[in-house]
């Protein structure tokens, strides 16, 4: 287990705040590391800093995850990793598409070519929406308090697929089924990022299985390509219990 010392805390979102710790350790766009909060548990989280000083943006949903968003700077944070592949690398013009607090793995794609949909329930939850500029953001929330009214696919819907060379996709299952059922039949080649139950981070307990594949070692990324071949993304996932369910 490592552990680093938290230098600075940025809330984000009413719900979300980002933890920064110095890590000398070389981690890529997409891994993730298995955070652990002494009393309440392990959780996977994907790197939103991964320079120098690195980072995790922290949604609160669960207990462990509430737990995290209450840490201050000065305290420590435990941790192990990272884990887990990489996006691929591409030129020229990219498209970001977030869903909530999935925009966090996401951030160390944003370049000034890149243009953004982020989308999220509401307004005040959209998640590093200003890092683009204002004519490459497509702003998507599901009550219509600001940009689009809808889920994520919809902003897409106002967009030119043709102009980018890439999509990165991050954010709810459900949210990564409808995005891929609409370029299932466009040039556009993604990447999506996926999230899942797991609760090892090794491929030991396969609670994070998915066509038999192991999120934690085999993704959390993977092309479109195939996802397009899969009979259990956006349909099943393994309960906490190893029982196989629908989404």
């Amino acid at each position: 287990m490592i552990h680093s010392i938290i230098e600075r805390v940025d809330r984000e979102t009413p719900t979300t705040v980002s933890l920064l710790f110095p890590w000398d350790r070389d981690v890529l766009p997409g891994q993730f590391i298995m955070v652990w909060i002494p009393g309440f548990g392990e959780i996977p989280i994907s790197l939103s800093y991964t320079g120098k000083i690195k980072g995790i943006t922290v949604k609160r949903f669960g207990p462990t995850s509430t737990a995290l968003t209450e840490l201050k700077a000065g305290e420590k944070i435990f941790f192990r990793g990272p884990y887990g592949n990489t996006f691929r690398k591409t030129g020229g013009e990219t498209l970001i598409v977030g869903g909530g607090s999935g925009m966090a793995g996401l951030l160390p794609l944003i370049t000034s070519g890149s243009h953004g949909v982020v989308s999220a329930r509401t307004r005040t939850e959209l998640l590093f929406a200003d890092r683009f500029s204002p004519e490459r953001l497509t702003a998507v929330t599901d009550d219509g308090s600001e940009g689009i009214k809808g889920f994520a696919v919809e902003g897409l819907k106002h967009l030119d697929l043709d102009e980018f060379s890439m999509m990165y996709v991050c954010g709810p299952e459900l949210m990564l089924k409808s995005v891929l059922d609409y370029i299932s039949d466009k040039k556009i080649d993604a990447d999506f990022s996926l999230e899942r139950q797991m609760k090892c981070g090794i491929g030991v307990c396969d609670s994070c299985s998915m066509d038999g594949l192991q999120l934690c070692t085999q993704g959390p990324v993977f092309p479109k390509a195939r996802l397009l071949n899969s009979r259990e993304f956006g349909r099943e996932k393994l309960s906490l219990s190893g029982k196989r369910e629908k989404l």
